[in-house]
């Protein structure tokens, strides 16, 4: 019988024992936190939609800033040219123009800056995440603005979706509040390109063509034209003293010595007579601002070379004059609103506090006026960015530049769009009004190496080349806004038989930093400062030409 023998402790094998630490364990919060953060990410980067809003809130967060902060500003004509204070810079502007809570940009466009493209080809191991590394900070010597998907690339200016890329011996004038120019970059003795938005809203046709193969007289450029100007500052007395350059001693007079020539066709010089035969037993009003009676102004020294006037005013006051030429029963009116509709001051003996804009009440002031006319040129621009509060149906909704911080703080473009919308049903609303409507489109201003209370100024002597400048920021939404407006008016004006002609004068006008007063407007003055004009025109000047697109318009619609 086996028998079983039991090791006992003597015969047991010899273990040496060692300490040993005690075995770190995984903390059970880690397998939590790693799929917090994959739930976190993974809808980012696979659900389109969501991707969008991240880089849509990155661009509120970088590219927006600038472009907000240059939008909102207001522009050099805060003030009536006829009132005392004129072009005198107002005492404060937005409180905060970095708070939210003062500058909320309500109603403004949100343009998503995209990431750069990242390389495809791989230079060695981490090559490939080195080079987009260096290309999302760009160049060391600041030469680049953030890099979209590039369109063109000519005399060696770069032009992206967004941005203009520019070789680095510019200048570049730090702006950061400019009424026209956000970081201005102005290439040494060559082109003037701004840092901004370079869509321009489809306002390059094919060719100088419209859609009907017919030419489009406002797309073209600047030519030499040594037979102007036709008038000057002693043969016309309608020019007001602010436009009259040649008086207050502007040196240089080539401003006054260019035409407009369409990229496909001519557009004749403006013939007085041939105006006035045109226009006999007819009447003619101008609705809007300063700018508006400058263009009026400019009619009546054009005319001037075959007749003068006579005032038949029922007032004094110059916003609302009244013009006859009895030898051809014809009439020019103007009407001043610079809002195009119900205005209030909340100060009536300071122009520099807000006004209340009632944006769907009529102005009567003009559109009870109009109703015999059988034309009428409405315009309105750069008083909408002064300080204003907004009505609508009788209640506060929102402000631009107002000190209150419980109200919405919006931006002109909301004010801008309902103005023209209820100036547009003023005239639909008529019922007798049968002539024609022509919206002259918003005129942008040229201030450089600073905004216009901080020393901007015009003294270019020469106009743009088409391609030396485009129209962007808040001179881009201006006239988009126009141009929608419009739209909507012609749709509504066919029900009731009336036309809507847009006069686009704004890329023409684009082109022409050579055409203000700047400090030409008035005399030097001892210890005192004004701002320079760059809003307004010399007279005689670009503006004339104005009156060319005028008679051409007029003659189409004539037959």
């Amino acid at each position: 019988m086996a028998s079983i023998k039991l090791q006992g402790a003597d015969n047991m094998p010899h273990v040496k024992h060692h300490h040993h630490q005690p075995r770190r364990r995984t903390p059970r919060i880690a397998p939590l936190i790693a799929l917090t953060v994959l739930l976190a990410i993974f809808p980012i980067y696979y659900y389109p939609s969501i991707r969008y809003t991240h880089k849509k809130f990155q661009s509120l967060t970088t590219s927006y800033d600038a472009s907000f902060n240059h939008a909102i500003r207001p522009s050099p004509n805060l003030l009536d040219p006829l009132s005392k204070n004129y072009l005198q810079p107002k005492k404060k502007d937005c409180p905060s123009m970095d708070s939210d809570a003062q500058c909320d940009p309500t109603d403004l466009p949100l343009v998503p800056r995209e990431k750069p493209k990242r390389s495809k080809r791989r230079s060695g191991r981490g090559g490939r995440r080195r080079n987009s590394r260096k290309n999302s900070r760009g160049s060391k010597s600041g030469d680049e603005v953030a890099v979209v998907s590039t369109k063109v690339v000519e005399n060696n200016v770069v032009v992206h979706d967004n941005n203009i890329v520019l070789p680095s011996n510019n200048v570049v004038m730090k702006d950061d509040n400019n009424s026209n120019n956000n970081n201005v970059v102005v290439p040494k003795d060559t082109k003037y390109s701004v840092r901004g938005r370079v869509d321009n809203g489809g306002i390059e046709r094919k060719m100088g063509l419209n859609e009907d193969g017919t030419c489009d007289i406002f797309s073209g450029e600047w030519v030499p034209n040594p037979m102007g100007p036709y008038y000057t500052n002693k043969t016309c007395w309608a020019i007001q003293q602010h436009q009259n350059c040649m008086k207050y001693g502007r040196p240089d007079t080539g401003f006054m010595k260019w035409r407009w020539k369409p990229y496909a066709c001519e557009l004749p010089i403006f013939d007085p007579v041939q105006f006035l035969e045109l226009v006999r037993g007819k009447s003619i009003a101008f609705v809007g601002d300063s700018v508006a009676r400058n263009h009026m102004q400019s009619l009546i020294c054009l005319l001037s070379k075959v007749v003068y006037p006579k005032d038949v005013s029922d007032t004094t006051d110059e916003n609302f004059k009244k013009w006859e030429y009895r030898t051809y029963d014809f009439n020019i009116s103007i009407f001043w609103s610079p809002y195009l509709v119900r205005t209030k001051r909340t100060d009536p003996n300071d122009i520099t506090k807000p006004f209340k804009l009632y944006l769907d009440e009529f102005d009567e002031s003009w559109t009870t006026q109009i109703e015999q006319f059988d034309y009428i040129i409405i315009s309105a621009g750069h008083w909408f960015f002064r300080p204003t509060m907004f009505y609508v149906k009788g209640r506060l909704v929102g402000c631009l530049y107002c000190p209150q911080t419980n109200i919405t703080h919006m931006t002109s473009y909301f004010s801008y769009r309902r103005a023209f919308r209820t100036a547009f049903r003023a005239i639909n609303s008529l019922k007798h009004y049968k002539g024609i409507t022509f919206l002259r489109s918003f005129a942008p201003s040229h201030f450089e190496n600073g905004p216009w209370d901080k020393g901007g100024d015009c003294t270019r002597t020469r106009p743009f080349r088409s391609k030396e400048i485009v129209l962007e920021d808040f001179s881009l939404e201006m006239y988009t806004i126009q141009l929608n407006e419009i739209k909507i008016a012609q749709r509504l004006g066919r029900r009731s038989g009336l036309k809507f002609r847009l006069m686009d004068m704004t890329r023409a006008m684009l082109l022409r930093p050579d055409g203000h007063p700047s400090k030409y407007g008035h005399w030097p003055r001892e210890n005192e400062s004004l701002a320079n004009d760059c809003v307004h025109w010399c007279l005689p000047g670009p503006i004339d030409t104005w009156n060319d697109f005028l008679l051409e318009m007029m003659k189409k619609e004539e037959g």
